[in-house]
């Protein structure tokens, strides 16, 4: 059974950093690409990263390139994503997922529809205050 949980989550102001975590267990983590989702207060939960099995290959929405990285650590089963410079609009709920196969697709589009298994875990919260 693939189990993911999240944490780092919290209430920064804008402009601020945050990292998440997401650590993975119930599969052979190097064998999947890892993504990064989220779902902003009244919108559908959006893929916004992956990270392909060795951290070589990452892309990522337009909403967040150039300011969150993704990254992973296979030693630790773990996922990381680290968001700078972050803004109002960056509030969610956050989530990350194991995908199939070991290789991104080539655009975050219809990530969520590429992942594993059909569970989510269960977030954790980013608010960030203007």
């Amino acid at each position: 059974l693939v189990r993911v949980v999240e944490s780092g989550g919290t209430l920064v102001q804008a402009g601020d950093a945050v990292k998440l975590s997401c650590t993975v267990s119930g599969l052979t983590f190097e064998d999947h690409w890892m993504g990064w989702f989220r779902r902003i207060p009244g919108k559908e939960r959006e893929g916004i990263s992956c990270v392909r099995w060795n951290g070589e290959r990452t892309i990522y929405a337009d909403s967040v390139k150039g300011r969150f990285t993704i990254s992973r650590d296979n030693s630790k089963n773990t996922v990381y994503l680290q968001m700078n410079n972050v803004m109002p609009e960056d509030t969610a709920m956050y989530f990350c997922a194991p995908g199939i196969g070991a290789h991104c697709p080539s655009t975050v589009h219809g990530l969520a529809s590429r992942r594993l298994s059909d569970d989510w875990g269960q977030g954790t919260q980013v608010i960030v205050s203007s």
